[in-house]
């Protein structure tokens, strides 16, 4: 039986954006101790990193978590790295109907962590309501057996942060595959907007663009939710970045046809292969909490670029044992800012997104899906 008594501790941490509130060096030993057992347990780890230039013995002085080389989340779609606490773990997978897909397992307590982090967002934001009844519009897979991929998982998990009144899928289970139902989503808001109770839409932001093209082309009148309805979004867009729509876009449109309040539309940032939650704030922005760290690389040579400067999105975490995810990076391209130059009142750092930055990128669960919205 293995124990992370620092990396626990440090999952455990009530105050997701509070670094004054994390005890001194708890962050360092917990990535020490989780690097050791990746070191000491999964086949291949220690040779990775002595390929650069870092010893066992390396990772009880490592106070700089930039230098734990990481490993491209694009290499798990290729193989699967597991520690022993992995084999039998669940797996839960980030691709849609087709194409690569990363699949990564999660041993009880990586996943536990990973919720955790969500659960303390959810009520550092207000969002934890367990006596208020919601109606669910879920832009997202219709489950077809066991859920494995990964954004039904999440959207069924965030289900339970108010009690389920009724849930409406966008893209619904035919038997050979799915179809996204745009006059179904339709008549699923109207009636939610006709009964009154809040109403709670999760996943992919192409499918809720979509629907609201469909009610203007048809002359669908504009509704007006529940004051406290709240719209959180993730997976990202489409295939070709050009189509997607400004995220101010997408939520001004949100509160003229749906009439929902534009700092109750958040996106979140996160993948299978790093599933610590990154939710934007009221000012929209995605800080990061105190369960990570996050660098900018130079696409060229990964050195860790400044505040300000555009490169690959990396991310360290201490909170998975199953696989030696703990150091990933990206294929997205990204900004890291200081907290003060958000204006929210969170002190956290914060970064913002500027799309893929692979020529041909890798498939991910927006893109087979936005498939769907081709062919339907």
């Amino acid at each position: 039986m293995f124990h992370f008594p620092n990396s626990d501790a440090l999952c455990a941490l009530t105050q997701p954006y509070c670094p004054d509130s994390v005890p001194d060096g708890l962050f360092d030993q917990a990535m020490t101790e989780i690097s050791r057992f990746h070191s000491q347990h999964t086949p291949g780890y220690e040779h990775w990193l002595k390929a650069n230039g870092l010893t066992v013995d390396d990772l009880d002085r490592l106070d700089d978590w930039s230098r734990l080389p990481p490993i491209f989340a694009s290499f798990f779609k290729q193989h699967p790295l597991l520690s022993p606490t992995g084999t039998h773990a669940l797996e839960l997978t980030s691709s849609g109907t087709s194409g690569q897909k990363s699949r990564m397992r999660y041993d009880e307590r990586s996943l536990s962590a990973a919720q955790y982090m969500v659960e303390r967002i959810f009520h550092h934001y207000g969002w934890n309501n367990p006596q208020t009844p919601c109606n669910y519009l879920l832009l997202s897979y219709e489950p077809e057996g066991t859920i494995s991929l990964g954004t039904s998982f999440t959207d069924q998990f965030l289900c339970r942060f108010a009690p389920v009144n009724r849930v409406t899928y966008a893209l619904r289970h035919t038997g050979s595959g799915h179809e996204f139902d745009s006059f179904g989503v339709i008549a699923a808001l109207q009636s939610f907007a006709e009964e009154g109770l809040p109403v709670r839409i999760l996943g992919f932001p192409a499918f809720l663009w979509q629907t609201l093209e469909r009610m203007r082309a048809t002359g669908v009148r504009e509704l007006q939710l529940a004051p406290d309805s709240l719209a959180l979004f993730g997976g990202g867009w489409k295939t070709h970045a050009a189509q997607e729509i400004p995220r101010q876009q997408l939520y001004e449109r949100m509160h003229r046809q749906l009439g929902l309040q534009v700092t109750r539309c958040r996106d979140g940032y996160g993948a299978v292969e790093h599933p610590v939650p990154y939710l934007e704030c009221a000012h929209h922005h995605f800080h990061v909490p105190v369960y990570s760290k996050v660098f900018v690389r130079n696409p060229s040579d990964f050195t860790v670029l400044p505040y300000g400067r555009q490169g690959l999105l990396s991310f360290v975490s201490p909170y998975i044992s199953s696989s030696p995810a703990h150091a990933v990076v990206m294929s997205d391209l990204a900004t890291l800012h200081p907290g003060a130059n958000c204006g929210c009142g969170l002190s956290a750092d914060w970064f913002e997104l500027h799309g893929r930055a692979a020529t041909t990128a890798g498939r991910s669960c927006a893109m087979a899906a936005s498939e769907l919205l081709g062919r339907h």
